[in-house]
């Protein structure tokens, strides 16, 4: 009888286990989605797209040379900063880390690369995506 037990317990803990991975990996893959997507739209001098990966409230904090609260000026900081495609360039993610605070919460680290004619500016990023109404979206944003 303690075996049966015993071969119950192990096989639940792994059930669990393998959901917990299962879950994380699927939320890998979409945090993963919404940055390939901005990629997409940012090389593409799209900025209003690019934005569609953050989300969209006026709780948002967005951190680079100074700090900008709100998804409408974040929307005309990126617009300011990146009137055409030129200044725009083309932009490539590395994602160093991905660190699962909660299973409605994920710290991104990364580094950007800008690859312009004039220059190549590139920096670390600091990103913590959300769950909202059941899609991942930046609600922090902390670029050097």
């Amino acid at each position: 009888m303690k075996n049966i037990l015993a071969i119950v317990f192990f096989s639940a803990l792994i059930g669990c286990s393998s959901n917990s991975q299962n879950e994380r990996t699927s939320n890998e893959s979409s945090i993963r989605a919404v940055l390939d997507k901005q990629v997409v739209a940012w090389n593409d001098a799209n900025i209003n797209e690019f934005m569609k990966g953050y989300w969209k409230s006026d709780s948002i904090l967005f951190i680079g040379s100074k700090i900008t609260s709100g998804w409408d000026s974040t929307l005309v900081r990126y617009k300011r900063s990146y009137p055409d495609k030129a200044a725009m360039g083309k932009l490539r993610f590395e994602i160093l880390r991905m660190d699962f605070t909660s299973s409605e919460a994920c710290l991104v680290t990364g580094r950007y690369f800008l690859t312009r004619e004039k220059d190549n500016p590139s920096g670390i990023f600091t990103l913590l995506f959300m769950r909202k109404n059941g899609q991942w979206v930046i609600v922090y944003d902390h670029t050097s």
